[in-house]
């Protein structure tokens, strides 16, 4: 015999919010919603619905005790975003000029933003894509927008030539704020996302690598180009690292609060581990392993501008990122034969799916396969 279960998903019904019941037919289940107090249908959502009050919703878990399970995990907020990166502050948002007439996120929107603790980029993206989205309906009250409104908005960026990462971070920021803000998951549950392009990573060679590296005469930046390769550490997680995070005896790194919110151990090098040495007496960093001219933590726009700079005197011509190092790191653990498993856990990566992706550019998965050119024979052709 089945299992007997309901759903509850949240509903905005005549700007009253509503309890959602969806259920496959079944006829003790029917009976026992028949029995609810208040409960309406709704033919745009096809489901039983009834006023969103503590009331209500104990009287449904009473109800359905030993008969049926209550799948809530539409209904309840789900647990906070992961904190990365710099540290939340957008007290500037809010002390900001604007211009006459700009419409600007909710107080709420924010509060939420700092007590969930979002990355501060994530913070400022999501306000910046939801003000925009707040002034394309202007004459609008928040409440009063529905599905249709968010399409025709989408529909819109589409039009104006957005990527489908802008159209999801946008769709994620509109979300935020009904499901989110409002506590309302899955108010816009049937809104389409564009299909994610799956894209390979760019990597280097070992000899770009090598090459990035030996044209630094900055032990300082040295160092920062090597650790972000041989660690296949993220921008951010360079940027939090302190000395203590080193641990020379057993040839680890521990990176701390990485993406997540997880910690991990990745691997060290010995010939890092000399020129952090070297550099450490020269600069005497206090607090960060690498801090600004003023102290404190190296900005992430100096990071990148290293990388660059490097990248540019190595003669290499494709454009180079952080990011690519750490790509470039675990292309080459999976090429010298290092197994999959060992490198999702240096990476921090939550789904070895993540890490598989590298099983497509490491080139000694090719190397073995003959080219069917080369077993043709062309001399009569």
């Amino acid at each position: 015999m089945s299992v007997r279960n309901v759903t509850l998903k949240h509903l905005l019904i005549d700007q009253k919010k509503m309890i959602g019941i969806k259920f496959y037919p079944d006829r003790i289940v029917q009976t026992l919603v028949k029995e609810l107090p208040g409960r309406k249908w709704s033919e745009k959502y096809q489901m039983v619905y009834l006023p969103n009050t503590k009331e209500n919703l104990n009287a449904i878990f009473a109800k359905f005790r030993g008969i049926a399970w209550v799948n809530c995990q539409h209904f309840f907020p789900g647990n906070p975003l992961h904190y990365e990166g710099e540290a939340l502050d957008i007290d500037s948002y809010r002390k900001r000029k604007l211009k006459p007439g700009y419409r600007t996120c909710p107080e709420a929107f924010l509060q939420k933003l700092e007590l969930r603790r979002y990355s501060l980029n994530t913070a400022r993206t999501y306000i910046t894509l939801f003000e925009a989205f707040l002034n394309h309906y202007k004459d609008t009250e928040l409440l009063n927008l529905d599905e249709h409104h968010i399409r025709n908005y989408l529909q819109y960026l589409v039009q104006q030539k957005k990527s489908d990462s802008y159209i999801n971070l946008a769709i994620n920021s509109i979300k935020f704020y009904y499901e989110v803000v409002l506590e309302m998951p899955n108010r816009f549950y049937s809104i389409e996302r564009p299909r994610k392009a799956e894209r390979l990573p760019q990597v280097l060679s070992k000899a770009e690598i090598k090459q990035m590296i030996a044209c630094n005469r900055n032990i300082k930046h040295k160092c920062i180009i090597s650790i972000l390769y041989s660690g296949g550490l993220r921008r951010a997680e360079l940027l939090n690292f302190k000395i203590a995070d080193i641990d020379s005896k057993r040839m680890l790194i521990r990176v701390n609060g990485g993406k997540g919110k997880k910690d991990r151990y990745t691997l060290s090098s010995k010939k890092l581990l000399n020129d952090l040495r070297a550099y450490y007496l020269q600069y005497r960093p206090k607090e960060y392993l690498f801090e600004g001219a003023k102290g404190g933590k190296y900005s992430s726009t100096s990071v990148l501008r290293i990388v660059k700079r490097a990248a540019r005197r190595a003669g290499i011509k494709k454009k180079v990122t952080p990011h690519m190092l750490r790509h470039s790191f675990a292309t080459h653990l999976l090429e010298n034969g290092t197994n999959l498993r060992y490198i999702q856990i240096l990476l921090g990566h939550g789904s070895s799916k993540t890490t598989e992706i590298y099983t497509h550019v490491a080139v000694n998965s090719f190397t073995g396969i003959e080219n069917p050119l080369d077993l043709v024979d062309t001399k009569d052709i």
